[in-house]
C-alpha cells in the first residue's frame, strides 16, 4: 500500500474519532485543569465563599458585588510563594488579580467544606 493511501486512511480515522469525541463530550463540563494554579482556583470556586469582617468592610466600601469577587478569584493568579500551603486543615492562598486597572490581592482560606475570604486590598506594584 502506498504512503498516500495509508495517510488517507489515517486521516479518515482520525476525523471520525474527533467527530465521535465531539458527540460524546458535547454538553459535558470537561476541562483540562492540570496546572497547580488552575486546580487551586477551581477548588476554591467550587465551595461556598464566606467573608471575614475586613473583607466585608472593603467590599461594602468599594461597592463590589459577589460576582466580581468570584471572578477575581476564578481568573486570578495564585502566588504560591506567599501562600501558606503547609497547613493540614485549611490552607491560606494569596491570589493576585486586577480590577478596573488597579492591582488587587486576595487572601483566601481554603477548608474542606468552605472557603473564606480573609482580606482583600488594592496593591501598588
Amino acid at each position: 500500500m502506498k504512503f498516500i493511501h495509508r495517510l488517507g486512511y489515517y486521516l479518515g480515522g482520525f476525523a471520525i474519532g474527533l467527530i465521535l469525541l465531539m458527540f460524546f463530550l458535547n454538553g459535558k463540563d470537561a476541562s483540562c485543569d492540570y496546572s497547580p494554579n488552575a486546580r487551586t482556583v477551581k477548588n476554591i470556586s467550587s465551595k461556598p465563599l464566606h467573608y471575614s469582617m475586613n473583607a466585608s468592610e472593603f467590599i461594602n466600601h468599594n461597592q463590589l458585588d459577589s460576582l466580581t469577587i468570584s471572578n477575581l478569584i476564578k481568573f486570578g493568579n495564585v502566588d504560591f510563594s506567599q501562600s501558606n500551603t503547609d497547613l493540614d486543615s485549611c490552607k491560606v492562598y494569596h491570589i493576585d488579580n486586577s480590577y478596573k486597572k488597579q492591582n488587587m490581592e486576595l487572601i483566601v482560606k481554603n477548608c474542606d467544606s468552605m472557603a473564606t475570604l480573609l482580606d482583600i486590598n488594592y496593591t501598588n506594584i
